[in-house]
């Protein structure tokens, strides 16, 4: 195989599998009633409550009014509450309400465990190689956006 050819057997595995995975999770977030996105923001929240928008937006790599969207909608649910700071009346906190806390950490769960599904038979030592692809992926990507 050419490296024309390895490189683009590259590629399509890759969007292989993020499809793959993505369709695994919509599956089973939408049999909660919640969209992709809403789910990993709650499971964002879970990881670390108190967090402000502008925080959340960052960890989550989206642009602000898009994550405002999604905890609208997390809000309607009755699945978050907006509190405001001590220090900035304007900024406000995100946490879970009890509900969402538990759904959350079966989301969790269930990502660990497709985690181990999906990862059985893969060496450590592959993992940690294909995490430092990855990431130079991540960043290449980045940079060509900036262009």
């Amino acid at each position: 195989m050419s490296a024309d050819e390895l490189k683009s057997a590259f590629f399509d595995e890759l969007l292989k599998v993020n499809r793959k995975l993505r369709t695994m999770f919509d599956a089973r977030v939408k049999k909660r009633g919640l969209t992709l996105a809403r789910a990993r923001l709650m499971m964002q929240i879970a990881e670390c409550e108190g967090k402000t928008q502008a925080e959340l937006a960052e960890q989550m790599h989206i642009e602000q009014p898009s994550l405002v969207g999604l905890i609208d909608g997390l809000e309607k649910k009755g699945l978050v509450v907006r509190c405001t700071t001590d220090d900035d009346r304007r900024a406000k906190r995100i946490f879970l309400t009890p509900i969402a806390r538990r759904e959350a950490d079966s989301m969790i769960a269930y990502v660990a465990e497709l985690r181990g599904q999906v990862l059985a038979g893969v060496d450590d030592a592959d993992i940690e190689s294909a995490t430092r692809v990855l990431a130079i992926l991540s960043r290449n990507i980045g940079e060509a956006a900036e262009d």
